[in-house]
């Protein structure tokens, strides 16, 4: 139990920093450079992917011997694809589904606001799925 809870607190370190990526990446793209949320969701994700699966396999989970790197790598990103878009769904429910279907939220929030939260949403569920699936698919048993 203890191995597990040491694991899942460095996946923690590794994904604070890699969500520091994501959302740094999302924000300057979003806010600065003006791209759309939706595009601005997929390049920080992207980036993030990258860093985290260096950080994740040096860091948190034990490699399988006989898996091979880029089949590692592969297995990582397709997990990381659905994860990237659960992200993308969560976010587009709570931006076009929620956000801009009630006036009375418009009120009280900026869109910018409700695109950060629904960000933050979305980080979380797919935190969780992407530790789950990692553990089945990639570590060593």
């Amino acid at each position: 139990m203890k191995k597990l809870i040491d694991q899942i607190l460095k996946f923690g370190v590794v994904g604070i920093i890699s969500t520091i990526i994501d959302f740094a990446v999302f924000s300057f793209l979003n806010y600065v450079v003006g791209i759309h949320y939706m595009s601005a969701t997929f390049f920080g994700f992207t980036i993030s992917l990258i860093a985290n699966y260096i950080l994740s396999m040096k860091f948190v989970f034990e490699r399988k011997e006989d898996l091979d790197k880029r089949v590692e790598f592969i297995a990582f990103t397709v997990l990381s694809v659905i994860g990237l878009g659960l992200n993308e769904i969560i976010i587009y429910g709570c931006v076009d589904g929620i956000y801009h279907n009630l006036p009375a939220l418009q009120e009280v929030i900026g869109s910018g606001t409700a695109e950060m939260a629904g960000k933050i949403i979305a980080t979380g569920i797919v935190m969780v799925y992407n530790f789950v699936t990692r553990k089945i698919f990639l570590e060593k048993k």
